[in-house]
């Protein structure tokens, strides 16, 4: 155990604030609070730090997680605990021998036998604490208690909130290991969880409640959902096959209460159209599910959910439901009550009729893709349940549910077979991320089904294919460091303010004689400066155009930095500037120009970076080394002492694979091309350039696609068929581009030529975007021209104006951000688009926009309004090279006229990127962020 000298005074502070919590709390027993009042007062701080591995050779290896002992600093190594300790809710302890594999509960059952706690929190004695779910509707796997454990479980009948039942767990683990001397006398009274099980060894069945796909593709059992969620990030792609419906689905958990799938029906039975127009394709339905969570599960009151399947599609299989979930150890059971698709048995009145007799009768579907509020939770209602079963064996659920369909009221007037109401099913799950069903369902069918399945938030891949790294310096002895303060809040503000004076008074007065007269020669290509370029760019790829110095700050202007990820580079950078410049430099200030604008500033105090790299902090002692601050201005940045400089480079061409594809159309399912795509850019001037890109197509089934979607309104977008068929070697865009900024938080473009591969034309965009606010506004306007089918420089007879108003609203909550544009668009028509999405830690996005404008649903054709879902991950998280390109899938059911938006290169939200707070935020789930 390390003791930091340090530390003492913080986690004095912290044991403080929780005796005062405790103190507050009401709806307790006296004796109860007073208890473990005395029990934490009794107790000093000890100044613990949690040691990432015992193994020296290991911490040698890894010099960031090894502590550095200081004057004062302690290190203990304990004699080998052989019991677990269970504080009481009064403050009292019961010790008990340590037992291998028994869990939590079985301690805190045997201290009290009538307990009935549902968390119990676990201090380890390696200073590690954890929260546990131990009754039998939230029992969870957990890392057993070592000996030397803290075991606090408070009663469920306790008035204990969790986050004080946290804080006392952390407070104990940095006690230290609990043991008889420290805790009280051990007792004699042996662990009975299990009068079946031989003691001393017992052995551990807690397991996470599994969830697993139904057919529709959403966590359920068979047939029918269930209340329960995935962990937000998860996503699975599902195949279901039930006579005569193939399902083939993707489910997206964006957040935890909020379940999307869309995907398609396979009608085996039943043809798409005529031969002539789609051959024997059968038909094909989309559709998009969503399940809301309404509340959590606890100890007396089920998880409940309500949902919609077929929301705003043709509905031929719309339903909606309201379902609760509740747990008893293995056994998980459902209850709900399903409408429409799902009620079709129809074996209860409808509940909702007692705020009228409307609610009995359904409307039946237009199959507009319009949201059909007189049908929800209208006209047949069933109860449906059923309960899922795990096994002893881990990788084995079974499966039994009361189907709430009895499949007489089935699209295109069939009436399938239904001898039984029961269906039954297995899942095997093959693999962490694969599970395999067998199911019979309806009394007559056997149902197979596949899903592959993972968390996109956990996606990350090690960087093997980037340069090494390269070793940190440890700092002179002599040298006369001040480390600041312990939050990145507090972290040294830029000595260069936006626009306005330096911070300092004495930079501000050297910043005025270097613009009135040069301080000195500019020592120009000078060895040091020119090593250092070349290592920044063969660490990163990010070419630096720059070196200003002034005191003891260095800036260094990196010319358009490419990368997603980036405080990776910002480390990788920092290393290369510690290495190569004098001690006396304490403040390294890294400048991303995006065609010529500074757009950020990215501070790295010299002193926090090498204490955080070459040994474990202390907690109280953490800050961060690189802290985002406002661009620093042109004007000031040209004020300052020039030590290094060179031309951004003029020209940079890439070449890779390229594909595109149309689902669900009537010509195919899948209509693809595999192609070769070389872009290309020429800078013309610091912040002017010419951007292309050249189209090569390889492979395609394109020879099935004859069929145009009719359309009232101009054909901006249904006019596909004849751009992707027309040539094997397109243009998509090739533009003339230039940027600008004005103050602090204006920016503008200029653009004009083959603008998409659609259109042509002229165009600008005004962006607001303060530095680092959440807020942002921006107005694009473009005078356009379609292009030709070919996508070469020919141009059709059709032109507009287009051009939208957007705020961009970054909310701050879990990741989700909020685009709203209201405008013209390519029809001539006028109305809004919203566009909600989230995103996580890694940078994976999963997010939904949808469009209405003036255009009526009759006009816009099938589907009523332009929609779509998308998710979007980093090559970086992909990849083992780093990169900045991104993935992106998008599902837009139909391509129609409607709410067509100009499909614009360079907008310059994306442009300010590395302004926005999250560009230090993202980061691989194996960063721990040191």
């Amino acid at each position: 155990m390390w003791q930091s000298r340090q530390e003492v005074y913080a986690q004095e502070q912290q044991r403080q604030r929780l005796i005062s919590e405790i103190g507050a709390l009401r709806g307790m027993d006296d004796p109860q609070r007073e208890g473990m009042i005395a029990l934490i007062s009794s107790r000093a701080a000890t100044g613990r730090v949690v040691v990432e591995h015992s193994d020296p050779r290991w911490l040698q290896a890894n010099p960031a997680r090894d502590p550095l002992l200081e004057r004062g600093d302690k290190v203990i190594i304990p004699t080998r605990p052989s019991s677990v300790t269970v504080i009481r809710a009064d403050g009292s302890m019961c010790t008990r021998p340590h037992v291998p594999n028994a869990e939590a509960l079985d301690y805190v059952l045997a201290c009290d036998p009538r307990g009935h706690p549902d968390f119990a929190w676990i201090a380890q004695p390696d200073g590690r604490a954890e929260r546990v779910g131990v009754a039998l509707w939230n029992r969870s796997a957990q890392d057993l208690p070592a000996p030397g454990a803290w075991i606090w479980a408070p009663g469920r009948g306790g008035a204990w909130p969790q986050e004080v039942s946290g804080h006392i767990a952390n407070f104990f683990a940095t006690q230290g290991v609990s043991d008889s001397e420290s805790a009280g006398r051990v007792s004699d009274i042996p662990l009975q969880p299990d009068s079946r099980l031989p003691a001393p060894v017992i052995e551990s069945r807690s397991r996470d409640l599994q969830m697993t796909s139904d057919d529709w593709g959403g966590i359920g059992l068979l047939q029918m959902p269930t209340a329960r969620m995935a962990d937000a990030g998860e996503a699975s792609i599902s195949l279901s096959n039930v006579t005569p419906y193939t399902r083939l689905n993707v489910m997206l958990q964006p957040l935890d209460w909020f379940e999307l799938v869309f995907g398609y029906t396979n009608v085996t039975n039943q043809a798409y159209g005529s031969a002539s127009l789609s051959g024997t394709q059968t038909y094909k339905d989309k559709s998009i599910d969503a399940k809301f969570r309404l509340w959590k599960e606890s100890a007396w009151l089920p998880e409940v959910s309500v949902g919609f399947r077929d929301l705003g599609g043709t509905s031929l299989f719309g339903g909606e439901y309201v379902v609760g979930s509740k747990r008893a150890g293995d056994f998980d059971w459902t209850l709900g009550l399903g409408w429409g698709y799902l009620g079709g048995r129809g074996n209860l009145p409808n509940p909702l009729s007692v705020f009228g007799s409307s609610f009995n009768q359904r409307q039946e579907s237009t199959g507009t893709g319009q949201f059909s509020l007189g049908s929800y939770f209208h006209g047949r209602t069933s109860l449906f349940g059923g309960v899922q079963y795990q096994t002893p064996i881990d990788k084995l659920l079974l499966k039994v549910e009361y189907d709430g369909n009895n499949y007489q009221h089935e699209p295109f007037g069939m009436a399938l077979r239904d001898r039984w109401p029961i269906n039954v099913g297995a899942v095997y799950r093959a693999s962490k991320h694969v599970d395999l069903t067998l199911g019979y369902e309806r009394g007559s069918r056997l149902m197979f089904g596949v899903a592959i399945h993972g968390n996109l938030k956990d996606a990350s891949m090690p960087k093997l294919g980037d340069p090494l790294p390269l070793p940190v310096s440890v700092p002179p002895a002599d040298t006369q460091w001040q480390r600041p303060s312990s939050t990145s809040s507090d972290a040294p503000a830029s000595a260069f303010a936006a626009d306005s004076a330096p911070a300092s008074s004495v930079v501000a007065a050297n910043a005025t004689q270097t613009a009135a007269k040069p301080v000195g020669p500019k020592p120009l290509f000078a060895a040091r400066w020119v090593r250092l370029a070349a290592d920044i760019e063969q660490q990163t790829g990010w070419r630096v155009i720059g070196v200003h110095g002034l005191g003891a700050d260095l800036l260094v202007e990196i010319d358009n930095p490419n990368a997603f990820y980036v405080r990776a580079h910002l480390e990788r950078v920092a290393n290369v500037l510690d290495r190569d410049t004098p001690p006396d430099i304490r403040t390294f200030h890294i400048l991303p120009m995006r065609w010529g604008m500074p757009v950020a500033d990215y501070v790295v105090e010299r002193s926090v970076w090498v204490d955080n790299h070459v040994r474990a902090v202390p907690p109280s002692e953490r800050a961060s080394a690189i802290v985002a601050h406002p661009p620093i201005s042109e004007r000031a940045i040209d004020a300052l002492p020039m030590l290094f400089e060179q031309p951004p480079q003029r020209f940079k061409i890439a070449v890779g694979p390229g594909y595109q594809q149309t689902l669900g159309g009537p010509n195919g399912f899948v209509l693809y091309q595999l192609s070769a795509n070389a872009s290309a850019e020429l800078r013309l001037t610091q912040d002017a350039w010419i951007g292309g890109d050249l189209n090569v197509g390889l492979i395609n089934n394109y020879d099935k696609f004859t069929y145009d979607a009719p359309s009232s309104l101009p054909h901006v977008r249904t006019d596909i068929r004849q751009y992707v068929t027309s040539s094997r070697v397109t243009i998509p865009y090739l533009q003339l581009t230039k940027v600008g900024k004005i103050g602090v938080s204006n920016y503008y473009s200029l653009y004009g030529g083959l603008l998409e591969s659609m259109f042509a034309g002229v165009g600008g965009e005004w962006l607001y975007r303060p530095p680092q606010s959440r807020l942002a506004v921006g107005v694009d306007v473009n005078a356009v021209r379609q292009r030709g089918f070919r996508q070469d420089f020919s141009l059709l007879d059709y032109s507009t104006v287009t051009g939208n108003v957007t705020l961009y609203w970054d909310t701050g909550w879990h990741g989700v951000h909020m685009d709203l544009s209201v405008g013209r668009y390519l029809a001539r028509d006028r109305g809004a688009t919203l566009d909600l999405s989230r995103t996580f830690r890694n940078g994976v996005t999963m997010g939904a926009y949808a469009t209405r404008t003036n255009v009526s649903s009759a006009e816009f054709g099938e589907g009523s309004f332009d929609k779509g879902i998308y998710v979007t991950i980093p090559f970086d998280a992909m990849m083992t090279r780093s990169s900045a390109d991104v993935a992106r899938l998008d599902w837009h059911p139909l391509t129609r006229d409607g709410g067509a938006k100009l499909d614009r290169q360079y907008p310059l939200y994306d442009l300010t990127r590395l302004d926005d707070w999250r560009s230090l935020w993202y980061r691989p789930p194996s960063d721990d962020g040191q």
